[in-house]
């Protein structure tokens, strides 16, 4: 899906993670919202976000990312994973990944945290098939929600890919950042259509994202933009 955090850390949302020459490397970008799987989680003003993560030859990764917005020095999310990836066949390979989200909030509420366990089928880095379970931490009465995406990445040049991609997922009324939507929880379906340019270390990606059931946006978010761009560098 469109650049945020869990793209960013894990190369997509959804690519693998590849061992790489040198075992260190990240990655910064500029995006005009921070997105999580279909939902705002900033306002839309441009969003810097950074990533650094260790790649071991055997397919483990470690990884930590942040971001905020220009216009503040708070930290709108931070992220930790762990991923391990292996082949399955000459085009196939798997990867499993565990990942901890922490979004503090001014406001009273609490922050919203999270931990997601996350398994993708990857074909030749075109396709990728997710299915995941992310859980809110610290409420009694959180629950498990369920969630499924399929990315698709298809060369068009060299340089230029069409993306396009579409998930389901519940989320979890009255905690977290979701404390606005009311009790209980439900399910929503968001899809993205983009184009993207990559050379040597940039890429940059224009995004229509559209969302079908989700919940009203986050008090101060002004709601999901219909575009998202973003531009980011590697190294």
């Amino acid at each position: 899906m469109p650049i945020g955090l869990a793209a960013l850390a894990l190369a997509l949302p959804r690519a693998p993670l590849h061992a790489q020459a040198a075992p260190f490397g990240g990655t910064v970008a500029l995006t005009s919202q921070l997105v999580d799987r279909g939902l705002p989680l900033t306002s839309t003003r441009p969003v810097l976000q950074g990533e650094l993560r260790w790649d071991a030859p055997s397919g483990w990764s470690f990884g930590v990312a942040a971001a905020s917005e220009l216009r503040s020095t708070r930290l709108a999310e931070g992220l930790l994973h762990v991923a391990y990836s292996w082949p399955v066949s000459t085009n196939w390979q798997m990867q499993a990944s565990a990942l901890y989200y922490d979004a503090p909030r001014r406001e009273r509420a609490r922050g919203y945290q999270r931990v997601e366990a996350d398994l993708a089928w990857i074909y030749r880095d075109i396709l990728t098939l997710n299915l995941a379970a992310r859980r809110p931490v610290g409420s009694a009465d959180a629950r498990t929600n369920p969630l499924a995406e399929a990315n698709l990445r298809w060369p068009l040049t060299r340089h230029f890919s069409l993306l396009a991609g579409a998930g389901v997922a519940r989320f979890q009324r009255g905690y977290g950042y979701y404390r606005y939507y009311g009790e209980g929880s439900a399910y929503y379906r968001y899809g993205q259509v983009g184009l993207a340019w990559s050379g040597d270390r940039w890429r940059v990606e224009l995004d229509r994202i559209a969302t079908d059931g989700a919940p009203r946006a986050r008090r101060g978010t002004g709601g999901l933009s219909p575009w998202m761009a973003s531009v980011s560098w590697s190294f």
